[in-house]
């Protein structure tokens, strides 16, 4: 299953810049593993904020929800998630 998802992160202003360092290279470790895995397709940065749009392959919404909830930033983060399927137009056998 695909899904779309939009993570927007909202560190606390008073937060260490140490922990908040070491919590962004705990986070790019995650992602890393995740990408490499297929799980996290595609990711681009929304200009202007610290938020992404990222694509999901998964099996299900319960696997999307215990990734995302595996993110080190998750606790700073609001996620909003669309679930996606192919167009029937388009001219890809497999869009993924």
């Amino acid at each position: 299953m695909l899904f779309k998802v939009e993570m927007e992160v909202r560190l606390p202003h008073d937060m260490p810049a140490e922990e908040a360092d070491r919590l962004k290279q705990t986070e790019r470790e995650r992602f890393q593993v995740l990408q490499r895995s297929g799980k996290w397709r595609h990711i681009w940065r929304v200009v202007g904020r610290y938020a992404n749009v990222s694509i999901f392959d998964v099996e299900s919404p319960t696997e999307l929800h215990d990734l995302v909830s595996t993110l080190p930033l998750f606790p700073y983060m609001q996620v909003k998630v669309e679930a996606l399927c192919r167009h029937p137009s388009s001219i890809h056998q497999d869009d993924r």
